[in-house]
């Protein structure tokens, strides 16, 4: 949804539901860690913010985008959560390496919300350059995880 038109941190903070009495699972990619660092700030902030406690965020990471296919199969199995965040950032580059990683991590999340008892939400950038990823994590775009906070929260709720 990041446009023009949308910055990613932008929204209704009156149309999030309290989030106190939730706990959420993160995984976040430690490839492109610059990136994803602050995807991850601006998630666990947005979470307290609308009143998760920290001891309810519980973060794990894995090597690379692919990985948090796994990572977040592996919390849905392990249960308490309300629901999942991934986080990750993938760059284009001369090879179609971005594809395969883009389609594989999309399609992988896709399933485990269509088999799993609790949402996964998909935080993973998927930019042409570094300077389109900066924007979207804190940036002039705002903050994918502020946006994926929200929708967290939302979909814990539905």
């Amino acid at each position: 949804m990041a446009t023009s038109l949308h910055n990613l941190s932008d929204y209704d903070t009156q149309a999030v539901p309290d989030a106190s009495n939730m706990c959420f699972g993160i995984v976040v990619s430690e490839w492109n860690k610059e990136i994803t660092g602050a995807l991850l700030e601006g998630t666990v902030n947005t979470l307290e913010k609308h009143g998760t406690l920290p001891e309810n965020i519980h973060v794990k990471t894995v090597p690379g985008s692919f990985e948090l296919v796994y990572g977040a199969h592996q919390m849905t199995l392990n249960g308490g959560y309300d629901a999942i965040i991934i986080l990750g950032c993938v760059i284009r580059g001369e090879t179609p390496h971005f594809d395969y990683i883009c389609q594989g991590v999309t399609a992988g999340i896709a399933h485990l919300n269509a088999t799993s008892e609790i949402p996964v939400v998909y935080g993973l950038l998927t930019t042409d350059n570094l300077q389109q990823a900066k924007d979207r994590s804190g940036g002039t775009m705002g903050n994918k995880g502020d946006e994926c906070a929200v929708v967290a929260i939302k979909m814990a709720k539905f």
